[in-house]
């Protein structure tokens, strides 16, 4: 807890001495930055799905739940707030990318990244981009990425937001964040702190037993245009979460997980003749801490510690032709109870380029190979086209190789760990369409996915568990996202969005389908203003999912639908107070998307919005 209060008065700091500077006066240069500029530049080909701040608002505040209702992503969760586990496109967890400010911050420990530890309060951007992009974004990103970013904004203003909601099992939930800027300089602040009771009831009768939890994250962007060439950003977060372990039967004995992870990011931009060059430097620390009993200070632990230096380095040969070169180089040194202390040095190059022509086609080639002493690293390369036929319909095309390395688990853990261990590799193809017609907008992607050397826990003849290169997967599916936005007037507004996924993930030596993938997922979703009012109905469907790997029907988890409504009303003459309510989980809905962890029924919301 001490490192939050530190951050909360180095925030504070920067404010005060912010408000007070001088100004500098010059020419300013792009008035919006976010660091991972690739999602924008190296999409071509695929959709990229982004969340609006209000979007998020609307949900829970840990990113789980606003993904669940907001993109095609499947998550299970061992209850609301527990631990969260996506499935992207019929992928595994370790499968999924998640990119902060650019930089793939997946755990060391187990390849994966717990979406239930995860604000998204803190963030000012959330994209989802579907499909392989680990020639971008390295390991994991297989069936998809997700990116949170911050943004910097060098612009003259001053603004205050706070976000502060109350609810069912002593649910409270408060977000501030805080902009300042000038043509110079630019500083971001967000602040978010969620915490729960977590105790409602089962259908069966029974109670949410020792699922309380608590987290609080602290995002910093600080940004200056030290003249037309130089610029220098540094972006900088902490989370800090307390969360107990939900009981099966009141007879299991309470458990408890802390975690503390820090994120932190310089990067220094000089522009010369066509020549763009970025320099980052990240340093990474996760740390848990598990307690097998509640009643006991005694623990299991691990921590990595993880350097990047990476180099950028991009030629534009005129308007719309580009190539881009990144250099990375990563240490990770880890320890851990059951791990010892283990360390590894991973360098990579990589090669992008892209082409816009005339005609209306633009294409992108990328090219990426790593380099280390612990596991043997593919020849990963991507391709892809876009062409607009018409301003209302473009079709787009992709392929690529990916890979996922092994994780400090899989190769280090005490007695079990595999050093003879081979990356996951992933070969895939997607062919997609756009319509665009007035306000109404439909991406539809069709995709195929060979996954190889996927690597499995298996029991050995000693009865040791051990990892291995043991599964093949094919998976292919349909994704669409749709937008509509009809103009009705000056004094109200409506808009409409969902998502669908069909899913086919296979093991490719039985045929059977992959556990907890669902083969349809559906979301939905309309907001509707007028005057000061405003409504909110959001909905998702998840069909069945099979929890035993012989599919047996017998233990299948049902299909569920479930939807939430929120009504605001808006005050001030800017209309920048709102006062509102939300009810989620509408009617009632009994559902659990893993055995034995049921999800909360109907419950409420009050929340305050405040924008100065």
């Amino acid at each position: 807890m001490n490192i939050r209060v530190f951050y909360f008065f180095l925030a504070l700091g920067l404010c005060v001495s912010f408000t007070y500077g001088q100004n500098t006066a010059f020419t300013a240069l792009d008035s919006v930055y976010i660091t991972d500029l690739k999602l924008k530049h190296y999409s071509t080909g695929r959709a990229v799905l982004q969340l609006s701040d209000s979007t998020t608002r609307l949900n829970r505040p840990l990113l789980t739940n606003t993904l669940n209702f907001n993109s095609p992503i499947y998550f299970k969760e061992n209850g609301l707030g527990m631990v969260s586990s996506p499935s992207f496109r019929g992928t595994t967890a370790s499968q999924t990318a998640v990119i902060w400010n650019g930089i793939n911050i997946n755990s060391q420990f187990n390849g994966q990244l717990d979406f239930n530890t995860v604000n998204s309060g803190a963030y000012d951007e959330i994209a989802v981009r579907g499909g392989g992009g680990s020639v971008v974004y390295g390991t994991g990103a297989i069936g998809g990425s997700v990116h949170l970013n911050t943004k910097l904004e060098f612009i003259k203003q001053q603004e205050h937001n706070l976000f502060l909601q109350y609810g069912s099992f002593n649910t409270r939930d408060a977000r501030y964040q805080f902009k300042l800027g000038t043509q110079a300089y630019s500083l971001s602040i967000a602040l978010a702190h969620n915490s729960s009771d977590n105790d409602y009831d089962y259908p069966d009768g029974g109670t949410n037993l020792n699922g309380d939890f608590q987290n609080a994250a602290l995002n910093v962007g600080l940004g200056f245009k030290l003249s037309r060439q130089h610029s220098l950003r540094f972006f900088s977060e902490v989370f800090d979460g307390e969360r107990h372990f939900s009981l099966i039967r009141a007879s299991e004995t309470r458990t408890k997980y802390d975690d503390l992870n820090t994120k932190n990011l310089l990067e220094w931009e000089y522009d010369f003749s066509n020549f763009t060059s970025i320099a980052r430097l990240a340093y990474l620390e996760e740390y848990y801490k598990y307690f097998g009993n509640l009643d006991s200070d005694n623990f299991s632990f691990g921590k990595a510690k993880t350097t990047i230096a990476k180099y950028d380095l991009t030629y534009a040969f005129y308007e719309g032709l580009s190539i881009n070169s990144v250099l990375t180089n990563t240490y990770t040194s880890g320890e851990g109870s059951s791990l010892g202390d283990n360390d590894r040095n991973i360098f990579s190059a990589a090669v992008l380029m892209k082409h816009q022509l005339k005609n209306e086609l633009d294409y992108e080639l990328g090219f990426r190979k790593e380099i280390t002493n612990n596991y043997e690293s593919p020849f990963l390369f991507s391709v892809a086209a876009s062409k607009a036929f018409s301003k209302h319909f473009s079709l787009n095309l992709s392929g690529s190789r990916n890979f996922r390395i092994p994780t400090y688990n899989d190769l280090y853990w005490s007695g079990a760990g595999n050093a003879e261990l081979l990356p996951e590799k992933s070969l895939q193809g997607q062919l997609g369409a756009s319509l665009t017609i007035a306000n109404f907008n439909l991406d539809l992607t069709g995709y195929y996915n060979s996954v190889t050397d996927m690597i499995r826990w298996l029991p050995g003849s000693d009865g040791v568990w051990r990892p291995q290169n043991e599964e093949e997967v094919s998976i292919y599916g349909i994704e669409s996202i749709l937008n509509w936005s009809p103009k009705l007037g000056r004094k109200q507004h409506l808009e409409l969005y969902g998502t669908y996924a069909y899913t086919v993930s296979e093991n490719a030596q039985t045929g059977y389908q992959l556990i907890y993938v669902p083969f349809h997922k559906a979301t939905a979703g309309i907001n509707y203003d007028y005057k000061r009012f405003n409504g909110t109905v959001q909905a998702i469907y998840v069909g069945e999912v099979f929890t035993r790997s012989d599919n047996n029907s017998r233990y299948n988890l049902d299909a569920y639908a479930v939807a939430n409504f929120s009504l605001g009303y808006s005050l001030g003459k800017e209309k920048n107070y709102e006062l509102g309510t939300r009810v989620n989980n509408v009617f009632n809905a009994e559902y659990q998307s893993v055995v034995n962890r049921w999800m909360p029924g109907r419950n409420f919301n009050m929340y305050l919005n405040l924008k100065l």
